[in-house]
């Protein structure tokens, strides 16, 4: 069985593995050919030949043996499997390779009549393995794309069961784990199975255009490497056309068929420093218009799952709109891979050292599976907490915060601490007090205002977005108030007035009783911007050690979660900090018109 070609081929193409790692994928292919029952499939294909597809995935994320292993035997493993088979693993291969295989069965396990309920508390097991073992999880999104490739061969209904499951849970949850391709390819063969009209419409347009996008993308390419060149940074260049979910999306927000958008064109720059990456941002403004409100900073504020990059959209020469993303060779391997990515080979790194704890996404995927909530309740709550967009927000002392989309002040304020949700009675967004229930906006400066006698409301509990704060809002109420009732219902005009006025007679109370909180300060990021280049809308904090306020010279430090931290340069910490060369801007004040011209940045 070790001489099978199919392993043979294996090996050959992920040649990274050691003897050791091997020996393991080896013998969990023989035990796997051996157990797989029927020897052969529906299909005509190899029982085999589906767990070792789910296992080339797994390769090819650059994860370790063992979870090349697990991918190899999930098959095997079922609820009914029980306690005897799990100890067979574990004699056979390891206590590791058992808990991995347990995990990807649990997954799947539950069988209950109400579908809804059924997909939910499926989801809810997944949230507790995946915590244990990131690598269960991978396995089974693995496993999904494979399904999803072969998709053709199931019966039509289950088709698109399975690929509107696929659209609503396991492709944003691809992309909340950062893994790029896995997503995009997951997000097109939903649409391809759920629209198939729309996507066959899409898919004409792409292929139509296909020569006057390349021609285009080509003159764009050329144009951007030689102004590198020049400046002294070199680049790589990778241009493609948006993917058909990406396009499907537009079509929706803008109520548009496919062939009256015109920005359907993306291209990818790489650097060899984050620094470069600001550069090449500034010479990308320089040759083309930037579009208003389409740039995003994601390398001084890196998504949960660890993402960095620099997102812009220009409008070129030819009135066709270009999205660009710029990031270093690590920030796109991170990119590529996600949270996979912390078990890349590394020689010299032992497994031990991969912890999920230092992965942001893990701690919020640890709340919601231990929030409380069931069923349906447990469904939307994922969909909003989870698989929706994030906003980043700062604390007053410039810490940043991220929120799912939609989040309120009480949210926030849980999300410090819960013990200050417990106690708010107001809210300032960038010094100006804001009604409770109002979403926040990206980028704000937010500051909870709290008193000691506030106490948790049911209309708190409807009107938070998030799952710590829906718990701990629903705990203390059921402690304290054990005859509320939570489910929502329809409020009246009068009643949002009423609700509004006393929020106001009662702040107001409050502030003549304990007296005003602090203010914003006059040199904010909230008041103040920074200019990198022409573009102002960054993540800025001022730096406490050297107090910048105009019109003293700057610098900008680009740190790894905080934001670009803005320092005088003649600040005296500034040689202490760690790859200050790699990761120093030139950055500017931007004042109003009418203010005096301040001073430029120093050069690093």
């Amino acid at each position: 069985m070790t001489d099978d070609p199919e392993i043979k081929t294996f090996f050959a193409d992920f040649p990274r593995y050691t003897e050791e790692d091997r020996t393991l994928i080896s013998a969990a292919y023989r035990y796997a050919s051996e157990r797989g029952q029927p020897a052969t499939r529906s299909s005509g294909e190899r029982w085999i030949t589906h767990p070792l597809r789910v296992a080339r995935i797994i390769a090819g994320l650059g994860l370790d043996a063992e979870a090349v292993a697990c991918a190899l035997l999930h098959g095997l493993s079922s609820p009914e499997s029980g306690d005897a088979f799990n100890k067979e693993l574990e004699t056979v291969f390891s206590p590791t390779i058992a808990r991995l295989v347990d995990g990807t069965s649990r997954i799947s396990g539950l069988k209950m009549r109400n579908k809804t309920i059924q997909q939910a508390e499926a989801i809810r097991k997944m949230f507790f393995a995946m915590v244990d073992d990131l690598r269960i999880i991978l396995v089974r999104l693995a496993d999904r794309l494979d399904k999803m490739r072969t998709l053709k061969a199931y019966p039509e209904d289950e088709r698109k069961r399975i690929a509107q499951e696929t659209v609503d849970i396991w492709a944003p949850l691809a992309n909340r784990l950062g893994i790029a391709p896995i997503k995009v390819e997951l997000e097109d063969l939903g649409l391809k199975y759920t629209n198939r009209e729309v996507y066959d419409q899409i898919k004409n347009l792409v292929a139509a255009k296909k020569n006057e996008r390349s021609e285009f993308l080509i003159r764009a390419e050329t144009e951007l490497v030689q102004a590198a060149a020049r400046a002294g940074i070199n680049i790589s260049v990778k241009s493609r056309a948006k993917h058909f979910w990406s396009i499907y999306q537009k079509m929706k927000k803008r109520n548009k068929a496919a062939d009256e958008l015109f920005d359907l064109l993306a291209m990818r720059v790489i650097c060899p420093t984050p620094n470069d990456c600001y550069a090449v941002l500034g010479l990308v403004h320089s040759i083309w218009k930037p579009l208003d409100g389409r740039f995003k900073d994601y390398i001084a504020m890196p998504k949960s799952n660890g993402y960095q990059s620099l997102h812009t959209t220009v409008m070129s020469i030819e009135g066709m709109p270009l999205e660009i993303q710029i990031r270093t060779p690590d920030m796109h391997q991170i990119a590529e891979s996600g949270v996979a990515s912390h078990w890349l080979y590394k020689k010299g790194t032992s497994k031990e050292s991969v912890s999920a704890e230092t992965i942001p996404v893990v701690n919020r995927l640890r709340e919601l599976a231990k929030s409380g909530f069931t069923g349906e309740d447990f469904l939307v709550q994922i969909k909003a907490d989870l698989l929706g967009d994030s906003i980043f927000v700062f604390t007053p002392r410039g810490d940043i915060i991220e929120l799912p989309s939609g989040s309120t002040p009480i949210d926030f304020a849980y999300t410090i601490h819960s013990a200050v949700g417990e106690k708010i009675v107001g809210a300032k967004a960038n010094g100006a007090i804001i009604p409770l229930s109002q979403a926040l906006k990206n980028t704000q400066v937010v500051e909870i205002i709290t008193h000691p006698q506030a106490r948790p409301t049911i209309n708190q509990y409807h009107s938070v977005r998030t799952a710590k704060a829906r718990q701990k809002i629903r705990s203390w109420l059921q402690e304290h108030d054990p005859g509320v009732v939570f489910e929502k219902k329809e409020v009246s005009e009068t009643d949002k007035q009423g609700e509004t006025q006393r929020q106001a007679v009662h702040h107001k109370g409050l502030l003549s009783l304990h007296g005003a909180p602090e203010t914003v300060p006059q040199f904010d990021s909230a008041v103040l911007k920074i200019r990198v280049g022409d573009t102002t809308n960054f993540l800025i904090k001022f730096a406490n050690c050297c107090s910048p306020k105009p019109p003293s010279p700057i610098i900008g430090y680009v740190s790894r979660g905080r934001g670009i931290i803005i320092h005088r340069t003649d600040c005296t910490n500034l040689g202490k900090i760690p790859e200050i060369s790699n990761r120093s801007i030139p950055v500017e004040w931007e004042l109003p018109p009418d203010e005096k011209k301040p001073a430029k940045s120093g050069k690093k």
